[in-house]
């Protein structure tokens, strides 16, 4: 794919021909969430939904084995009038719908601590491997606030309304097990191993056919804000759109011939 801009913030590099690497890359600050890194995300994902077949996974991860993302940058935050910080958490929400609205798949590699919006930024990937000596949480009631990078949406639809209230109004934290065994993450790794083990699935779903991964995601993602019957109409749409085309003939040749298909996005 054609060479993408570089941020102040993120690291951004790429994994064979059709993976993505994005990292978090303030270390010094635990890689807390400040102005510039909600612009350089709003920007690099609002880039990826008008990359074609080109791009087929991403993975998001933080620099150091010590935090993924400490949450909002508080040290920035201090003394900002009612104006400003409103102006900046705008920035946020715009980031955190990118990330959820890129049509191509992201994988969170939570390589460490991820609290405030920082887990808020791992829950709205598509799924989570995490670090098991991390630790996680929600803990924006302690700071007279709440959860606001969609935290009080994708975590309840993760593990269930109850689980949600409790961890969000008690700001309590959670390991990786627990957050494996509730629904949160899909994976405990252990530690270095996260990144390693998140790039490996995602080259698994960039050797499926782009434009299948790209719609069934849609169709989960959408589906789940239906009621079944519609969710189900809105599935055939998507699955439609595949018949016609050339990797969907592809696919389908490749295993008659018992070879592995070369899928094009096309």
């Amino acid at each position: 794919m054609n060479q993408l801009p570089s941020y102040p913030t993120l690291v951004v590099q790429n994994h064979g021909e059709f993976v993505l690497q994005v990292t978090l890359n303030r270390p010094a600050a635990r890689n807390a969430l400040n102005t510039q890194m909600g612009r350089d995300l709003l920007e690099l994902f609002t880039l990826m939904t008008s990359v074609s077949g080109a791009l087929r996974c991403i993975v998001l991860t933080g620099e150091g084995d010590q935090a993924f993302c400490a949450g909002g940058d508080l040290k920035e935050r201090e003394g900002m009038t009612q104006a400003a910080w409103q102006a900046q958490h705008e920035v946020f929400e715009r980031a955190f719908v990118s990330i959820m609205e890129c049509p191509i798949p992201i994988i969170a590699a939570v390589n460490g601590h991820a609290f405030g919006g920082g887990l808020e930024m791992a829950l709205c990937c598509d799924f989570i491997y995490a670090a098991n000596s991390a630790r996680f949480a929600l803990p924006e009631v302690r700071l007279g606030i709440m959860p606001g990078g969609c935290g009080t949406q994708n975590l309840p639809r993760a593990v269930g309304e109850r689980r949600a209230k409790e961890l969000i109004l008690s700001g309590k934290s959670f390991s990786a097990d627990e957050g494996v065994a509730w629904g949160a993450f899909n994976r405990a790794c252990d530690g270095r191993a996260t990144l390693d083990e998140a790039l490996t699935t995602a080259q698994i779903i960039a050797d499926n056919a782009p434009l299948s991964t790209r719609q069934a995601k849609k169709s989960i993602h959408y589906g789940l804000q239906m009621d079944p019957l519609t969710g189900y109409r809105f599935e055939i749409e998507a699955y439609n759109r595949l018949v016609d085309t050339d990797d969907r003939r592809e696919g389908v040749r490749a295993f008659n011939e018992k070879r592995k298909p070369e899928f094009r996005g096309s």
